[in-house]
């Protein structure tokens, strides 16, 4: 009788590390899916989104937003850009707002931007950006572009900081495939909190 004691200790220890286990590796697998398939964390490198999303800013991406609709103009995103250094493909997550959509007509004059011919009213914009008192140069950072007419499948991106940004002013409409998906809130500094 004494011999089963310790039987049944080891049985029931067993019992409980396999139980531990199967919930520490469901939990990781959950984990993984959701980041791969629905919210995954940003870190905001660059100066790019001044005045929205500032460097060591952390953000959720929303990445069902775009397979369930489509985005809207105004949406801060993050997208693949793809681009080849040689024979060596290189993947950049870059963070933007959708100016223009499918099918529009875009051009920027002296930093206003029209779409379609209206002008269009951006108020995620910094004061300062909307100063015509300033040269044209230190306002928005790049000349003048357009007529662009997007495809049925792509979106213009612009940075909200236009003098700091790399964006489709440079490398033209981005396809919405590449598009990870729409950031929904800042989680930190927890002094940055805020919905996008």
């Amino acid at each position: 009788m004494n011999d089963a004691a310790p039987d049944l200790r080891r049985v029931a220890w067993l019992k409980q590390v396999r139980e531990w286990l199967v919930v520490l590796v469901t939990a990781v697998f959950i984990a993984m899916a959701l980041r791969t398939f629905v919210v995954q964390q940003f870190y905001i490198a660059g100066p790019s989104m001044e005045a929205t999303l500032f460097g060591d800013d952390r953000v959720l991406v929303n990445k069902l937003s775009y397979r369930f609709g489509s985005p809207s103009r105004g949406d801060v995103i993050v997208f693949d850009r793809i681009t080849l250094n040689g024979d060596t493909v290189q993947h950049d997550d870059l963070i933007k707002r959708v100016i223009g959509l499918p099918g529009e007509t875009l051009t920027i004059t002296n930093c206003v931007v029209s779409i379609n011919g209206t002008v269009l009213d951006e108020p995620w914009l910094d004061n300062q950006d909307l100063d015509s008192t300033l040269e044209p140069g230190l306002r928005c950072g790049a000349g003048d572009v357009g007529p662009t007419t997007m495809g049925d499948n792509e979106v213009f991106l612009i940075g909200d900081n236009r003098p700091m940004s790399f964006d489709s002013r440079m490398f033209g409409p981005v396809d919405i495939d590449l598009i990870v998906g729409r950031a929904a809130v800042v989680i930190w500094p927890p002094s940055s909190v805020t919905t996008l």
